[in-house]
């Protein structure tokens, strides 16, 4: 039997609204495997909303989404990161470990997995520390080693570096490469321009919920199509949908 794959994850005139207001308007996209794919825009585009979908831990109000040809929505082999993830009141040890037992790992394997992980996300040192107390980075890469223990092939990261200062950020861009060197799609949401160019393959741009540009990394850096696009990357506020 084959193994279940998420890829391509394929997005069909996506709508989501709720209270009276639209987060997302008809969004059409295909993320297939390679470099991440970055979800970049303003506050306020829907930016997370849209990762959630792509989780499956919401559906859409219109449209249709599908998991290398599945729709139902089991998470199976994909993992999403949290911007504020919450670490269980148990060591960094214990907080890996429940995520490998949740992910079916046999107990005689348990422990090689683990050490494997905390050497992945340079946190072997730090095994044994409650991760409650934990600086923001740190629990950032606890997080993320409790996502891998799922062997996601789609990984979910929403502002993987919010509020961490360079050394942690650059901590967590190094595990994020070396996740998708390994062969582990990300889809990433940042507001972060300069984090997107030094990460991504290729950008999905949201304003207001829309969709205003799709390209490669390179591309949209260096001849954005549209003013939108143009507007962010000056730092300009964006006032029109």
């Amino acid at each position: 039997m084959a193994a279940i794959t998420n890829l391509p994850l394929l997005l069909r005139n996506v709508t989501y609204r709720t209270g009276g207001q639209t987060l997302l308007d008809d969004i059409s996209a295909t993320i297939s495997n390679g470099a991440p794919t970055a979800i970049l825009g303003p506050n306020g585009a829907g930016k997370s909303t849209l990762l959630h979908l792509a989780m499956g831990l919401m559906a859409p109000t219109g449209g249709w989404l599908s998991w290398g040809g599945r729709t139902e929505t089991s998470p199976i082999r994909r993992a999403i990161v949290f911007q504020k993830p919450v670490m269980l009141r148990r060591t960094v040890r214990g907080n890996v470990t429940f995520a490998l037992s949740q992910a079916g790992v046999p107990s005689k394997e348990l422990e090689n997995r683990l050490q494997s992980l905390l050497q992945r996300v340079d946190l072997v040192a730090l095994a044994d520390r409650p991760a409650r107390r934990l600086s923001g980075g740190e629990q950032k890469r606890v997080a993320l080693a409790r996502a891998l223990a799922r062997e996601p092939d789609l990984l979910l990261l929403d502002e993987p570096t919010a509020d961490l200062d360079p050394a942690a950020t650059r901590a967590v861009e190094q595990i994020i490469a070396g996740a998708a060197a390994s062969g582990t799609k990300i889809l990433m949401v940042s507001h972060d321009a300069a984090q997107v160019r030094r990460l991504a393959g290729d950008i999905l741009f949201l304003v207001k919920g829309r969709l205003r540009e799709s390209a490669p990394t390179t591309k949209f850096f260096s001849e954005t199509a549209t003013p939108l696009a143009q507007s962010f990357l000056r730092g300009d506020l964006l006032t029109e949908a």
